[in-house]
């Protein structure tokens, strides 16, 4: 899309504009990155800056909801998978943290939540808003895809793996996300999980949406990037564990000023150490 584009050629501006002393340029090669999550454009951003510090290198990115991004690196057909949590088998690297909102209609006026509340109301034992002080509706689940590592970690960090009811709505983009609790009829049921990337970009551009305070915690960039709000993921690389130089320079860059520049432009930068 000529927008996705255009945001893409900002970041990859940015990136190369940030001062830095490290130098990629003696990198060669091909790379292929997989993924399926909210992840793509900030990606495809780092793929480009990283190609214009090193000529001699090349990465094409593999993206589709449905895939398997571990099962293309364990095949070969990928050098990296792009997820939300660390495989045994595999190398990571974390470059990033996104937080996971809980989105709800604008209207629905329940203050805040706890982690256990949350855990309560996607495993189906919370069935009413009225049980936290919110409106007298039931409360219409909004779920994810299982291969998507957003539903992955947001399962684990809740305990409650397999226990989202059947009867919860799947969808799969974000964006798709936010236009179904905008227009879930009465708009005060929908409750949904979501990037926290996502989250805060459309309330901050007026939608008819809020994210839900967890523990006395609002959902923030300081408070995901600190840990004091709890309900985050890391953005990992995954990467067989046999070296391989091109992915090691491509993690290595991702960790660099201008790489954590674009992850910062979307997502949550590492701390600084």
């Amino acid at each position: 899309m000529t927008v996705g584009r255009f945001v893409i050629g900002m970041l990859v501006g940015l990136a190369v504009s940030v001062p830095h002393t490290e130098t990629f340029a003696q990198t060669a090669g091909s790379l292929v990155i997989s993924g399926n999550g909210p992840e793509q454009m900030t990606i495809e951003a780092l793929a480009r800056a990283f190609e214009k510090a090193n000529p001699r290198a090349y990465v094409d990115i593999l993206w589709d909801a449905d895939s398997k991004p571990l099962q293309l690196v364990q095949t070969g057909q990928a050098q990296i998978a792009v997820a939300g949590a660390e495989e045994p088998a595999f190398t990571a690297t974390q470059i990033g943290w996104d937080g996971i909102g809980i989105l709800v209609h604008l209207s629905n006026f329940t203050k805040e939540v706890t982690k256990q509340q949350v855990a309560d109301i996607f495993s189906g034992k919370i069935k009413e808003w009225s049980e936290l002080g919110g409106p007298e509706t039931k409360i219409l689940l909004i779920d994810r895809p299982r291969n998507q590592n957003v539903r992955e970690a947001f399962e684990t960090q809740l305990g409650i793996a397999g226990q989202i009811p059947d009867s919860a709505r799947v969808i799969d983009a974000d964006e798709a996300v936010v236009k179904t609790v905008v227009g879930t009829l009465p708009p005060l049921s929908a409750a949904a999980y979501i990037s926290l990337s996502t989250g805060l970009s459309v309330v901050s551009d007026g939608v008819a949406v809020r994210l839900l305070p967890m523990d006395k915690v609002e959902p923030e960039v300081p408070t995901v990037k600190d840990g004091r709000y709890s309900l985050r993921r890391p953005l990992l690389l995954l990467s067989k564990k046999e070296p391989n130089t091109l992915v090691e320079a491509f993690s290595k860059f991702a960790l660099s000023p201008p790489g954590q520049a674009i992850i910062g432009e979307i997502y949550v930068s590492m701390p600084n150490k």
